[in-house]
């Protein structure tokens, strides 16, 4: 379905449909319930896109129908009784409330406000009023929360649920949300929010909800935000972070600016521009050799100013989520060598992004820069990076020519963690080179792009791991596919989360029994901004926050269906905007049946249609009517494309729907026949955009002839 918003105050004279002469297909498929799972297909093929007619909005779904809280709580239980919301609701806090109290009131009333329309009252009282329809969020010592607690028989203190935990009780008169601490408030806050997305701000369902987090660490890792996205960021971090009960996010941080190091951020500029205008992802070495991925739509390419990071440590510290900077040092270093091309590893290379360990000039740098980070976010714990040690050859620096390569990543390693830690950070790393099993034993043979033989390093050996390595590193495992790899790790003494996290994870609730690990976080390797996460990463973020929170693994297949119910509301809370079709205002029906072009005898690959029911369906809420015509066209418009082979005899256009409305918004049901090809972002950096398959567009044409297009493509 895609809600089409008018900007122009003119009539919309008529709709056309047009595809793409690429022969790609969509997969967000009303037909194939298989829609999330990413698949390529036969060039040749063409597509089939299929427009269905609408009718008018219906009510909400039954809440058997719907994801109530997600990640689901560890008990809940529906009582059958309903809170409605309405402007005689008080919120009621304690006569001299904490500044939590206070915070948690004051996000409800925004969001029921801005979001519902509703503006409900904050009032200070000494006990619960008993004429008013009253909602109680605070920790378990606030003496209300405390008093109604202890009346109605539910144990809450700091061991129960326990930290980050939270009690839920609704019922007719009351909405009580009473945490272990105030964490726990917060995500119950969160579950309340969810819950009144689900009644569309009108009422809320009543139950019974004791919740706690299964992991202690749950976090994303992605990179930062370019400056047009830092909008988007913050609500990123509160109304998906926050809502969904992540309470780490890992910030690759390359680019912020540097005071003490103006030409460090030169060089990023430079180096950006050089792989955007060359289409680039990566580089190569002299003569040909092997890099490291770039990372250089980190921050856009462009320089983050430190008021803009200094806003998201605040906003994210205000939903109770920890900031670890990713600070990449040793490789990854592009950032950082551009202008400094002394301190490289690989002397007269272009792009240098190996600094030498050998040399003090790097640590001098290095830390200058860890430094300003430091000043500004005041981290807990930094991750140093240390992954994809192959950006120059062994012996080629003269410092490091002859030594040991293993020797050197100990050493490397132990600098920057003492430097850390005598400032009371905690430091994190990859964990990919402490383990021979996944980056194998000695120097690795390879040859460049040019036909040089070259060496790069292999992993440390274990026992210089075991004798040399700092064991309170926090080690992000991504090679988790081998269960022994994670194993190794625990044997070595290490405590690991899952780095690049999915929730196709094998055994996940035997393994947690297995090893010390303490949590997770799903990675994002391309820009971030709402495009990029929204068309590639939904699935594995929510997917991974019911992994890391809940003790009810879901199945794949169930979890796909869960995802695609909650995609519409995520879209909406991360775009920000308000879609005009959800005002309120009437839908009124088009009629598109003289349009119908599709009958039995259409010459194309199968789509099984014959499959295709008929009567009235409802998606997002709003009823289409799909009519048994009892003939041989089907109740559709379908259009397709010419692939460079054969393809079905269908328009690759329909022209002249008829409007002729001045309206707020023009609502569609439309399906493909196939699948697309969807490319992860990362493949394609210079054009995001591109990295999906466009399977047509709409052209909305206006009285005076102004042209609104909207593409769509996967995701």
């Amino acid at each position: 379905m895609v809600i089409v918003p008018m900007d122009k105050n003119n009539k919309i004279s008529a709709m056309h449909w047009l595809v793409n002469m690429t022969g790609s297909i969509c997969t967000y498929s009303l037909i194939d319930r298989n829609q999330y799972k990413r698949v390529t297909m036969i060039r040749e093929l063409a597509s089939i896109v299929l427009v269905f007619t609408a009718i008018n909005f219906s009510s909400r779904a039954t809440p058997s129908e719907e994801v109530l809280i997600f990640p689901f709580p560890q008990e809940m239980r529906l009582t059958g009784e309903v809170f409605s919301l309405d402007q005689s609701n008080v919120i009621i806090v304690p006569e001299k409330p904490s500044d939590n109290d206070l915070f948690l009131a004051r996000f409800l009333v925004r969001e029921l406000s801005d979001k519902y329309g509703k503006a409900i009252e904050i009032r200070s009282v000494r006990e619960i009023p008993s004429d008013k329809k009253v909602i109680l969020i605070g920790t378990y010592d606030n003496y209300l929360v405390s008093a109604y607690a202890s009346n109605q028989s539910i144990n809450l203190n700091a061991q129960s649920p326990g930290p980050e935990g939270y009690v839920m009780n609704i019922t007719s008169n009351v909405i009580l949300i009473g945490g272990s601490d105030d964490q726990g408030a917060f995500y119950g806050l969160q579950s309340l929010r969810q819950l009144i997305a689900n009644g569309n701000g009108e009422n809320v369902p009543g139950m019974s909800v004791r919740d706690w987090p299964r992991m202690p660490f749950r976090g994303i890792r992605l990179y930062v935000p370019g400056p047009d996205n830092m909008p988007f960021f913050k609500r990123f971090l509160r109304d998906f972070m926050g809502l969904y009960k992540f309470n780490k996010v890992i910030l690759e941080l390359n680019c912020m600016r540097l005071d003490r190091h103006p030409e460090v951020n030169a060089g990023w500029v430079e180096f950006s521009k050089y792989m955007k205008y060359t289409r680039s992802n990566s580089t190569e070495g002299i003569r040909g050799e092997v890099k490291n991925s770039s990372h250089y739509d980190a921050g856009d390419g462009q320089i983050i100013e430190k008021d803009d990071v200094k806003e998201i440590v605040r906003i994210a510290k205000e939903n109770f989520i920890e900031v670890i900077p990713e600070i990449p040092s040793l490789t990854h270093g592009y950032y950082l060598l551009t202008r400094h091309p002394e301190l490289a590893e690989y002397p007269g290379d272009y792009w240098p992004d190996t600094y030498c360990p050998s040399n003090p000039g790097s640590y001098q740098l290095t830390f200058d820069v860890y430094d300003e980070y430091i000043e500004v976010i005041d981290p807990k714990m930094i991750h140093i990076g240390h992954d994809e040690w192959w950006g120059a050859p062994i012996d080629v620096c003269p410092n490091c020519k002859g030594g040991d390569y293993s020797e050197l990543f100990a050493q490397d390693i132990n600098k920057i963690y003492k430097y850390l830690d005598d400032k009371g950070i905690k430091t994190a790393m990859w964990g990919d080179y402490l383990l021979e099993s996944v980056r194998n034993k000695g120097p690795q043979n390879r040859v460049s792009s040019t036909g040089v033989k070259y060496q790069t390093p292999g992993a440390l050996p274990p026992a210089l791991v075991k004798s040399q390595i700092p064991k309170d590193i926090l080690i992000f495992n991504w090679f988790w596919v081998d269960q022994k790899k994670e194993k190794e790790l625990h044997e070595l003494g290490f405590t690991q989360i899952f780095g690049n996290f999915k929730p196709n994870i094998s055994a996940w609730d035997q393994r947690l029994t297995d090893i010390n690990v303490i949590g997770g976080a799903p990675s994002s390797w391309a820009a971030t901004n709402e495009f990029n996460i929204g068309k590639d990463l939904l699935l594995d973020f929510l997917g991974c926050a019911n992994l890391l929170w809940s003790s009810h693994t879901i199945s794949g297949d169930d979890l796909q269906e869960i995802i695609w119910r909650l995609v519409p509301t995520v879209r909406h809370d991360l775009s920000g905007k308000l879609a005009p079709s959800k005002d309120g205002d009437p839908i009124v029906p088009v009629d598109i049946s003289t349009h119908f072009n599709f009958t039995q005898q259409s010459d194309f690959y199968d789509p099984r249609l014959d499959q295709l029911g008929t009567g009235t369906f409802k998606t997002q809420n709003i009823l289409f009517d799909v009519p048994d015509l009892s003939g041989k066209i089907k109740p559709i418009i379908a259009v397709a494309a010419r692939g460079r082979g054969i393809g079905p005899a269908l328009p690759t256009a329909i022209n002249a729907i008829q409007i002729n409305e001045d309206v707020s918004s023009l609502i569609f049901l439309h399906a493909t026949a196939q699948q697309a090809a969807n490319q992860k972002a990362y493949f394609n950096i210079a054009d995001f955009f591109d990295s999906s398959d466009l399977i047509g567009w709409y052209e909305v044409v206006y009285e005076d002839g102004y042209k609104i297009v909207v593409p769509l493509q996967y995701g």
